[in-house]
């Protein structure tokens, strides 16, 4: 599997694992095209994974049983943990991506490794809670107050990773190279400044020694790589990170044209844009993520479907950010993932009809993606591009996620069960998930995480605190 395992493992069950289980899901999506999906579907489970799958079946003696819809663990492809502390205090009034962005350093100036663990406990369980089972945190909070490096200098990378176990979720720490200040209209890099600098390691040799030295055990975690942004790396240190990555054939991430702004400065600085530079860099890949590419040109876009690379959309932070609507229809068919980026909500159903849905907006014709392609999004090409192939389908052999939307619930009263993946996926909230199976062991039943069972006052006391 890409990028190896690294990580604090989760404490095993009773047995050294998971106990053998018979789910039988009066409803469940197993992959069909259009998001049709099955009556009567049996899946059975043994040492974290799926061991059979049986459609039409009738519920056995003993059998735990899932009403309404059952789907593959959701996958959140692009997180920063530490944005959830902003939730709800800098959505109104004026000002831009820039003027949020000094808001978010403030927060990020306020972190150790001892209240990110909390945060990042809490915000995982909060994902567990919307039916996520594996999260690619974006991580480039890497050092001290200033850009001192703490005694351990991978000790908040260390923090998310164990916050995740202690959560209940897989993740991917995508180590981010974070070198630049931002490029200035003339195209010149800046350099590190106020809580920036706690973001750098001077340059993309010094970044992949510290990455490279984080390597823990476990196996609920991976460990890849990710450029912020050609903003943030120099063009002429991005090879090291893409050759950093190629050789641990692990996955790339990036952050892609979010902004108008950031195009210009890189044309003044490259006569090329972004995509162009991490093209002309060997950045674009089958193992490459893009984040948000919003503002592409139509070179941009034949370039990043030449490539086979993924594009990661997070559409409440696209609009909340007034970043602009992508060319999403006109990227397939490069894989798409969801996020929920800055955490503004926190609801993957909401993201993956906002991409139709934003379509529809700039294009004004319905239906470039229909349920099962949304779906898809959420579940197995998520969990692709965060480099755990085995995970987001209802299959043999696939790690035993599962996530349970009962249709009883007022948004889905009245669905016709036989169109359930429709409903959920245009109508349903995070907060229609019941139950949340990853790798064979409940994390939440009846609406309650089995491991932080209090997470609003997890969640409460810690914000509060930073702030």
């Amino acid at each position: 599997m890409p990028g190896g395992r690294t990580a604090g493992a989760r404490a095993p069950a009773a047995g050294g694992g998971p106990a053998p289980r018979r789910v039988w899901c009066e409803w469940a999506w197993t992959g069909a095209g259009d998001g049709s999906p099955e009556y009567g579907v049996l899946v059975e489970t043994a040492g974290g994974r799926i061991t059979a799958v049986s459609p039409g079946a009738v519920a056995p003696a003993g059998a735990e049983t899932l009403t309404g819809l059952t789907l593959p663990g959701l996958a959140n492809a692009h997180s920063h943990a530490f944005h959830r502390a902003l939730r709800g205090r800098t959505h109104t009034g004026g000002g831009s991506f820039w003027t949020w962005r000094e808001a978010m350093y403030r927060v990020a100036d306020r972190l150790d490794p001892d209240n990110y663990l909390r945060l990042a406990r809490a915000a995982y369980a909060e994902m567990a809670l919307a039916g996520v089972t594996c999260v690619g945190e974006f991580h480039y909070l890497h050092h001290a107050p200033g850009g001192t490096r703490y005694a351990d200098p991978n000790a908040m990378g260390a923090a998310l990773v164990r916050a995740a176990a202690e959560a209940g979720l897989r993740i991917t720490l995508l180590d981010v190279c974070y070198l630049s200040g931002g490029l200035d209209p003339g195209g010149a890099h800046r350099p590190l400044e106020g809580a920036q600098r706690r973001f750098g390691d001077g340059d993309a040799a010094r970044w992949a020694d510290r990455a490279a030295g984080f390597a823990p055990v476990g196996d609920h975690a991976l460990a890849g790589a990710a450029v912020h942004s050609v903003r943030a790396v120099p063009a002429a240190q991005l090879p090291d990170v893409v050759a950093y990555a190629a050789d641990r054939d692990a996955p790339l991430h990036a952050h892609l044209s979010e902004q108008p702004a950031e195009n210009a400065a890189c044309l003044a600085a490259y006569g090329r844009t972004p995509a162009r530079v991490l093209d002309d860099a060997g950045a674009l890949t089958p193992r490459t993520s893009l984040v948000h590419a919003t503002h592409l040109t139509d070179d941009d876009v034949g370039a990043v479907r030449l490539s086979g690379a993924t594009v990661c959309l997070c559409p409440t932070t696209e609009r909340d950010l007034a970043d602009g609507l992508p060319r999403t229809g006109d990227l397939l068919p490069a894989p798409i993932t969801l996020g929920t980026d800055q955490h503004a909500q926190l609801d993957l159903f909401e993201e993956a009809r906002a991409v139709e849905l934003h379509e529809r907006l700039r294009t004004h014709r319905r239906g470039t993606l229909g349920t099962g392609a949304l779906l898809r999004a959420a579940t197995a090409h998520g969990h692709a591009s965060l480099g755990w192939e085995d995970a987001g389908a209802l299959r043999a052999g696939a790690r035993a996620d599962l996530v349970n939307i009962p249709l009883d619930g007022v948004r889905l009263a009245g669905a016709d069960p036989a169109r359930a993946a429709d409903a959920v996926v245009f109508a349903a909230s995070a907060a229609d998930v019941r139950h949340v199976m990853a790798d064979g062991r409940w994390t939440v039943r009846d609406g309650v995480h089995t491991l932080v069972p209090d997470t609003a006052h997890e969640l409460d006391t810690v914000i509060k605190e930073i702030h």
